[in-house]
C-alpha cells in the first residue's frame, strides 16, 4: 500500500504505475484469501489502465483476466465469465488465436464452465487451449504436461477413463523427457494414472503405478512429505 500511496502522490490517480501496483496488490490479496480486497484492487487496475492506455491494450486484458479469476473465487461465475470473455476478445485482437495468453484465458473460462456443471463444454475449451499451447510452446514443455494432467482429471470426472489415461500418459512422457532424473511431478502423474487404472478395473496396474509413484516421492520429496501419505 505504501508504494501505491507514493505513486498517487507523485503521478496522480491516473498512472500506469498506480494501475500496476493495484493489480499486484489484488494478486496478493487473492493469495491471502481476501477476495473482496482483491476484487476492489483489480477493478481499480482495470479502470486506470483503460483510462491511461485505452480499451485495446494487453495490460487491460491481463487485469480483466485477474479480475475474472477473483470473481470466480468469490462465487460469481457469470460476472467472472463476462470479464474473461472480454479479456479473451482483447487478446485475440492483439495477438491472434495462437498465443499463450489466449490459452490462459480459455483455461480460466473452462474452469467456470466445469463448476457450472457444463463438463463437456469445459473439456472442449480445455482441448482448444491445449492445442494453442502445443503450437506456441512446442511439444516438450512442462506447462503442456500440466495441462494434460488437468485435462486427464477432467475426462476422468466425466466418466471417460480411456481419454483420461491417454492424456495423462502423454503428459508423463513429456515430464520424463524434460527431466533427466526423477522428479516429483512424475510421481504425481503416476499416482493419477493409478487412479484411472483403478476406475478401469485394473487393480494390478493401479498398484504398480502407486508403488512407482511412492518410490519417486521418497527419493524426491522425502518420506515425511504429504505426497507419501496419499
Amino acid at each position: 500500500m505504501e508504494a501505491l500511496r507514493i505513486f498517487r502522490l507523485l503521478e496522480g490517480q491516473w498512472s500506469v504505475n498506480v494501475a500496476a501496483v493495484s493489480g499486484n496488490l489484488g494478486l496478493v490479496y487473492g493469495r491471502l484469501g481476501r477476495l473482496d480486497d482483491a476484487v476492489r484492487m483489480e477493478k481499480q487496475a482495470v479502470r486506470v489502465f483503460r483510462r491511461v492506455l485505452g480499451d485495446e491494450h494487453a495490460y487491460v486484458a491481463q487485469a480483466l483476466n485477474s479480475l475474472g479469476c477473483s470473481l470466480r473465487k468469490k462465487g460469481q461465475p457469470d460476472r467472472a465469465m463476462e470479464k474473461l470473455e472480454e479479456a479473451h476478445k482483447m487478446f485475440v485482437g492483439l495477438y491472434g488465436e495462437d498465443h499463450a495468453d489466449v490459452a490462459m484465458v480459455l483455461t480460466n473460462m473452462a474452469n467456470i464452465l466445469r463448476e457450472k456443471g457444463l463438463g463437456r463444454e469445459a473439456l472442449a475449451m480445455d482441448e482448444k487451449a491445449l492445442g494453442i499451447q502445443r503450437r506456441t510452446l512446442g511439444p516438450d514443455n512442462e506447462g503442456i504436461a500440466m495441462s494434460l494432467l488437468n485435462l486427464g482429471g477432467s475426462y476422468r470426472g466425466q466418466g471417460l477413463p480411456d481419454e483420461a489415461r491417454a492424456r495423462m500418459e502423454e503428459g508423463l512422457g513429456i515430464v520424463r523427457r524434460i527431466h533427466a532424473g526423477k522428479n516429483s511431478l512424475e510421481g504425481k502423474f503416476l499416482q493419477s494414472i493409478g487412479d484411472v487404472c483403478d476406475d478401469q478395473g485394473s487393480p494390478d496396474d493401479a498398484l504398480r503405478m502407486y508403488k512407482e509413484a511412492r518410490r519417486i516421492y521418497r527419493k524426491t520429496v522425502g518420506p515425511e512429505s504429504v505426497e507419501m501419505g496419499k
